[in-house]
């Protein structure tokens, strides 16, 4: 696949988009990826540069070469060895059906092959809704979901998406990315799993509009969590980057990152958690032996690597700060090809919204 990365640290966004416009060539998608402080004009000039050219991206932290910067601009310039159909999810908090008619007559002219097509996307809230509701049109297709939430924009700033020069509140801006040279194989990193003899508990009580699970057992959520991973209340928003909660689905475990105690010890989660679900206390394993397994997979089925686009949590990001590893992290998604990366505030994949995961798309 034909990929060009354009990348600017200049701190005039004029500077910085002519820097990364100049490496884009002729492009059939583009990506952007800038600061907070650059986006919406960064937005601007680039889709005037580029008029016909389908644009979507976000505001972030971004991964490059060796290390993280949340001041960098990145453009990604897809070439002419795909197809591409963008477009927007509008009120994710209401009505994202309303799209979604304009999203399946992309799918239908995008014609997906075997392990071939996936929808990028950045996404301002309501992830569960939103993997939902792309999955009515994406499924059929067998289309895999590989996206972020955005992440990491000043207070009292509105998080957007941005599609065409245009910027969009309580949305989803999306690509459907088809590679005619190869493949796009999508992976996800779990580094967590189940406490050496943590018990299974019943969520027995839970406010989803606000992502609270009340009661665990019938107990209040936070009594449990703080004896299962023997810390106090005080200690236990600070615990959550070793032992975050995980909801339980067959041999399957999902993340979910508690960030606040609510009333009567509730937690209030960065994911919704059901009524019924199956919920265990994690742990942190040994995340770099399981990075080391993820890079020797992705080497194992690719045979040509193009490009790399991955979303880390920010919880992630955060852990390996701490740790003093996340420079080598990204060094090692550098090694094996050409490597993006965004920090979200959550991660969609496949049919589901996870926390404190890794995801991501590999472009053959």
């Amino acid at each position: 696949m034909q990929v060009s990365i354009g990348a600017s640290m200049k701190s005039d966004v004029e500077a910085a988009v002519a820097e990364v416009c100049a490496k884009a060539g002729n492009p059939k998608l583009l990506v952007l990826l800038t600061s907070f402080d650059h986006f919406e004009k960064a937005s601007k000039l680039v889709s005037e540069k580029f008029p016909d050219v389908p644009l979507i991206g976000t505001g972030t932290i971004s991964y490059y070469e060796t290390d993280s910067s949340d001041k960098r601009t990145l453009l990604i310039a897809f070439g002419q060895d795909i197809e591409v159909e963008a477009g927007i999810i509008r009120h994710l908090s209401k009505a994202p059906m309303l799209d979604i008619p304009a999203l399946e007559e992309k799918v239908s002219k995008i014609s997906a092959g075997d392990s071939n097509t996936i929808c990028l996307e950045f996404c301002t809230n309501d992830e569960e809704r939103l993997v939902t509701t792309l999955n009515v049109a994406l499924e059929r297709a067998r289309i895999p979901i590989v996206g972020g939430t955005i992440f990491g924009y000043p207070a009292n700033y509105t998080p957007k998406a941005l599609l065409n020069g245009e910027l969009y509140p309580d949305a989803c801006c999306y690509a459907l990315i088809k590679n005619k040279s190869g493949k796009i194989r999508t992976y996800s990193e779990n580094i967590y799993g189940p406490m050496a003899g943590a018990k299974v508990h019943i969520a027995t009580k839970v406010n989803l509009a606000n992502k609270e699970v009340i009661t665990l057992d019938g107990r209040p959520a936070a009594d449990v969590y703080c004896q299962d991973a023997d810390v106090s209340r005080n200690q236990l928003v600070d615990n959550v980057l070793t032992n975050p909660l995980g909801r339980v689905i067959g041999d399957q475990i999902f993340i979910t990152s508690p960030y606040a105690i609510g009333n009567n010890g509730s937690l209030i989660n960065y994911k919704k958690i059901n009524e019924n679900d199956s919920i265990q206390v994690m742990e942190l394993k040994d995340y770099d032996s399981i990075q080391a397994d993820t890079r020797q997979h992705i080497r194992s089925e690719n045979g040509k690597i193009s490009f790399i686009f991955s979303i880390n949590c920010i919880y992630r990001h955060l852990l390996f700060s701490n740790k003093g590893y996340l420079n080598e992290l990204i060094g090692n998604m550098k090694s094996l090809g050409p490597h993006i990366g965004i920090v979200g505030g959550g991660e969609q994949y496949k049919k589901q919204h996870v926390n404190q995961t890794m995801v991501c798309a590999v472009f053959e």
